[in-house]
């Protein structure tokens, strides 16, 4: 076995080079509606994600 081809296999055994799932994408609509802030529990603590004047998303505790 050539050294190019045992790189190969190595690379796929050790899963370096695949390329990660991806993550699943929410649209900040569907989390919002029309309201401008909504409060997300998680793991057992209280945040609140909010919209500003200028259209950013700031998440906060």
């Amino acid at each position: 076995m050539s050294n190019e081809r045992a790189d190969v296999r190595i690379l796929a055994v050790s899963g370096v080079g695949a390329a990660p799932s991806p993550a699943p994408r929410l649209s900040s609509r569907d989390l919002l509606g029309l309201a401008r802030e909504v409060e997300i529990e998680h793991e057992g603590m209280l945040y609140r994600l909010r919209v500003t004047a200028l259209g950013k998303l700031i998440l906060t505790k």
